[in-house]
C-alpha cells in the first residue's frame, strides 16, 4: 500500500484538501468525539472565507461544550464548562449552523442530532437524513463523499507509528469502502490526538488507511465529556425492572445517560446485594416476581452495543462484563453447549474439532493459525510438511492417528483460548474519568474490548452463525419517548415531523430482537413527560410520528412495572400498557380504547395497578436510596457538593419557569421566608449584587429554593 502524506501543520492539510478537490468539498466525519475539530475549523474558516468555493458536511451528533440560555446558567456553567471540559474546542460549524447563521456556500446535514437541540432550527430540520444506523455508511456515500477525516489515536512502536480509529471504528472504513466502489475518489485524512484512547482489535488501522495523517500538535486536545447525569426515582425503577430481565450468561445493550446508568447500578446491585435486591423488586412489581432474574452472574455477561458507555465500563470492572466470545462460529458454538468448559483447552477439544470437521486432517497452514490464535496449540509448534515440533518434540500432523493426537495432546497444547472478547461497541462517549480509565487499562484486560464497524454489531447479516452463537440471550435496552396504546414507538421525531434526535440503530436492534430465538427488546419510557405544555403521558391512544410499528412490539418498562406485550392481542396490550401507565391518565386511556373498539365495556383497570404515582413509587425506593444502593450519582460526578446544591435550585426555578402559577407560588414564598444564599453562590451566579426588582427576586428565588 501506498505510504500516506505525513504532514505536520493543520493549514497544509487544508491546503492539500482544496488543492485535490477543487471543486465542492464534501466532507464526511464521525459521528460524536471522533470529529477532527481543529482540522474541520481551519476547513470551515478558510471557505467561509472564501465565497467561490463551496463545503458541505455530512456527519452526525455535532457536540458543543454548553453554554446556558439565562445569565444565570451562564454565569453557573462559565467556571464549571472550564474545569471538565479543558481545552476542548467547539466546532465553528456548530455554532454558526444552531445560530442559523452558516454561510450560502456551506450546508451541513446530520443523520443524528443532539437530542432535542435542533428543534424549530429550519435549516437542520429540512436537511437532516433519516437512516438506520446500518445503513448511514451507505447514505452518507452517495452524498457524493469526496473526503473523509477522523481523530485518530497514536502510539510509537519499533515498527513505526501505529493508529486507532478510537471511539469511531463504527463507520469510517465502510464509507470509504462504498466511495470507493462506486468508482469516486475520496480523499482519507487522519489527525492524530494523543489524548484519544488507542483502542486495539477492530479500531487498530495501518497508516497506510489514510491517505493523509496529520501530527500537528493543534490536534491533540481534551475530548468532550459530558458529566454525569442524576439518576432519579423514575429512572432507578425502570432500571431495576430492566436488570430483572436480563439472563446469567447472555448479551446486553444498552444506551447513554441517566437510563443506561441506572441499569447499570441496578445490575451491580443485583449482583452482590442478592437478599436486598430481591426486597427492593418486591416493592415495585405488585404482581410479584414471576419471571424476573433475581440470581447472581456467575457466568457473567457479553457487551454488545453500538454505544460503548461508562456504565458497560462500570460493569466490566465489577465483573459483570465478563463472558467471553471467539471470533469463530464452531469454537463459539462448542463453548455455548457446554464441550469447552471454562475456556480449558483439553487433548477432547482437539477431538472435537477433527469430529465437527474446524481442523483438517493432516494439519493445514489455515487449521495452525486457527489452533494458535484462539491458544489450542502453543505459539511455539511449527508445522513442517507432515511433521508438527516443538523443541525437541515431534509428531505427524495427521492427528485422525490416535499416537499423533495422544502426543501432540501431551506436549503442544495451551492452558486456555485467547483472543476472547468481552465487549463489542462501535462508538463511545462519556465522562472525564472514562478515557482516563481506558487510556491506563491494562492492556491484557483493553485487548478483550473490540471497538469495530456497526455493519458487524448492528445485524446479523455476514457471519451470521458466528454473530448468533455469540449472541446469545440477548437484552436489546432502547429508550422510546411515546408509546401508543396499541405498542407502535416514536423514539426520535415529534407529531409535527420535527426530528429531537434520529432513528440512530433502535430499529437495527429491533429487527435483531425478534430474529434471534432467545432475544428480548425492552423499550423503556418515563410513564410521563413535563414542559411548558404541562404534565402529558408518554403513553397515548395514538400518535403521528412512528419509529417502530406496533407489530414489533415485545417488552414495554416503565418505572410502574414492565408490560409483556409480544404475540398478545390488541385488547391485552391496551391493558398491559395501561397497567404501567400513570394513574393519573388511566382513565382518559381507558375511555379511548374502549371508543375505538379495543376494550370491553366493562373493563376497568385492577386496583393493583391504580396507584402508579411518583410519590408512591418515592417512598418505596427512599429506603434503598438512604442505605446507598441507589445513589443520585452512582458512578460518581464531575460536580462539587456546592455545584449540586446550586443545579438542584436552578432546576426547581426553571421548571417553574414553564409553570406560572407555580412560578408565582414560588415568588410569593420566597419573599415571605426572606431566606438568604451563601454569598460564594451569589457571586458565582452574578447575584451578588443585584438591582432591581428582577434580580432581587432572581436573588430570593434561588435562595428559596435552595
Amino acid at each position: 500500500m501506498k505510504k500516506p502524506l505525513m504532514l505536520a501543520s493543520m493549514e497544509a492539510c487544508v491546503d492539500h484538501i482544496l488543492k485535490t478537490v477543487p471543486d465542492t468539498v464534501v466532507l464526511g466525519i464521525p459521528l460524536g468525539v471522533g470529529k477532527p475539530n481543529p482540522l474541520v475549523n481551519a476547513l470551515y474558516r478558510r471557505i467561509k472565507a472564501n465565497p467561490k468555493r463551496k463545503l458541505r458536511i455530512i456527519t452526525a451528533l455535532s457536540l458543543e461544550k454548553p453554554v446556558g440560555h439565562s445569565a444565570l446558567e451562564k454565569n453557573f456553567l462559565k467556571p464549571l464548562v472550564e474545569r471538565v471540559f479543558g481545552d476542548y474546542p467547539d466546532m465553528d460549524y456548530v455554532k454558526d449552523f444552531r445560530a442559523g447563521k452558516l454561510p450560502p456556500n456551506i450546508e451541513v446535514q446530520e443523520f443524528f442530532m443532539k437530542t432535542g437541540d435542533y428543534l424549530g432550527n429550519a435549516a437542520a430540520q429540512m436537511k437532516y437524513i433519516s437512516t438506520n444506523y446500518t445503513y448511514a455508511a451507505r447514505d452518507m456515500a452517495v452524498q457524493g463523499l469526496n473526503v473523509v477525516a477522523q481523530a485518530v489515536g497514536a502510539k510509537e512502536s519499533e515498527a513505526g507509528l501505529r493508529l486507532s480509529l478510537s471511539s469511531n471504528p463504527d463507520i469510517t472504513e465502510e464509507v470509504i469502502e462504498c466511495v470507493r466502489a462506486s468508482g469516486q475518489p475520496v480523499l482519507a485524512v487522519g489527525v492524530v490526538n494523543r489524548k484519544m484512547p488507542f483502542m486495539p482489535n477492530g479500531a487498530e488501522v495501518a497508516p497506510e488507511f489514510f491517505d493523509v495523517v496529520v501530527t500537528d500538535p493543534e490536534g491533540t486536545h481534551d475530548i468532550f465529556a459530558p458529566p454525569n447525569g442524576k439518576v432519579g426515582t423514575a429512572d432507578y425503577a425502570i432500571g431495576l425492572h430492566a436488570s430483572s430481565l436480563v439472563t446469567d450468561g447472555g448479551t446486553l445493550q444498552i444506551g447513554i445517560g441517566s437510563l443506561g446508568d441506572a441499569i447499570g447500578q441496578a445490575l451491580i446491585v443485583r449482583d452482590r446485594h442478592g437478599a436486598e435486591y430481591r426486597h427492593i423488586m418486591e416493592s415495585i412489581c405488585p404482581e410479584g416476581l414471576a419471571g424476573r432474574e433475581l440470581g447472581r452472574f456467575d457466568a457473567g455477561l457479553y457487551g454488545c452495543s453500538e454505544m460503548f458507555v461508562n456504565a458497560f465500563l462500570r460493569l466490566i470492572e465489577a465483573g459483570i462484563i465478563r463472558r467471553e466470545v471467539f471470533d469463530d462460529a464452531v469454537l463459539q458454538q462448542l463453548l455455548n453447549n457446554g464441550r469447552i468448559k471454562n475456556q480449558t483447552v483439553t487433548p477432547e477439544l482437539l477431538q472435537t474439532l477433527l469430529e465437527v470437521g474446524r481442523i483438517r486432517s493432516p494439519l493445514t497452514q489455515d487449521d495452525m493459525v486457527f489452533l494458535q490464535r484462539f491458544g489450542i496449540l502453543r505459539p511455539e509448534v511449527q508445522l513442517t510438511g507432515h511433521h508438527l515440533s516443538l523443541d525437541d518434540k515431534r509428531c505427524g500432523s495427521d492427528l485422525s492417528d490416535k499416537d499423533n493426537l495422544t502426543y501432540a495432546s501431551s506436549h503442544m497444547l495451551g492452558s486456555r483460548l485467547t483472543h476472547g472478547i468481552f465487549m463489542t461497541g462501535g462508538f463511545f462517549i462519556g465522562p472525564r474519568d472514562f478515557y482516563e480509565r481506558l487510556r491506563t487499562m491494562v492492556p491484557q484486560e483493553l485487548a478483550k474490548i473490540d471497538m469495530t464497524r456497526i455493519d458487524f454489531i448492528n445485524q446479523l447479516y455476514g457471519n451470521d452463525a458466528l454473530k448468533r452463537a455469540q449472541r446469545r440471550k440477548a437484552r436489546f435496552m432502547n429508550t422510546t419517548m411515546v408509546m401508543t396504546l396499541l405498542g407502535a414507538a416514536a423514539s426520535d421525531a415529534l407529531e409535527s415531523g420535527q426530528v429531537v434526535s434520529g432513528v440512530g440503530g433502535q430499529y437495527n436492534f429491533v429487527a435483531m430482537s425478534h430474529a434471534l430465538a432467545d432475544a428480548r427488546l425492552i423499550m423503556m419510557l418515563r410513564a410521563t413527560h413535563d414542559n411548558k405544555d404541562g404534565l402529558k403521558s408518554s403513553i397515548v391512544w395514538n400518535y403521528g410520528h412512528v419509529t417502530i410499528p406496533r407489530h414489533l412490539r415485545d417488552v414495554v418498562i416503565t418505572e410502574y412495572g414492565v408490560a409483556e406485550l409480544r404475540g398478545q392481542s390488541d385488547s391485552e396490550v391496551v391493558k398491559r400498557l395501561i397497567a404501567v401507565a400513570d394513574s393519573r391518565f388511566q382513565s382518559e386511556l381507558v375511555k379511548q380504547a374502549k371508543a375505538h373498539g379495543k376494550l370491553e365495556a366493562d373493563y376497568e383497570v385492577p386496583d393493583c395497578y391504580r396507584h402508579n404515582l411518583p410519590e408512591v413509587l418515592a417512598a418505596k425506593l427512599k429506603p434503598w436510596s438512604q442505605a446507598g444502593l441507589l445513589p443520585d450519582f452512582p458512578f460518581g460526578t464531575d460536580l462539587t457538593e456546592d455545584e449540586l446544591h446550586m443545579v438542584r435550585a436552578m432546576k426547581k426555578m426553571k421548571h417553574a419557569s414553564d409553570h406560572p402559577t407555580e412560578l408565582l407560588g414560588l415568588a410569593v414564598k420566597s419573599l415571605w421566608e426572606d431566606k438568604q444564599a451563601p454569598p460564594a453562590y451569589l457571586e458565582r451566579l452574578g447575584l451578588a449584587h443585584a438591582r432591581g426588582f428582577k434580580n432581587k427576586l432572581m436573588q430570593r428565588l434561588f435562595a428559596g429554593n435552595l
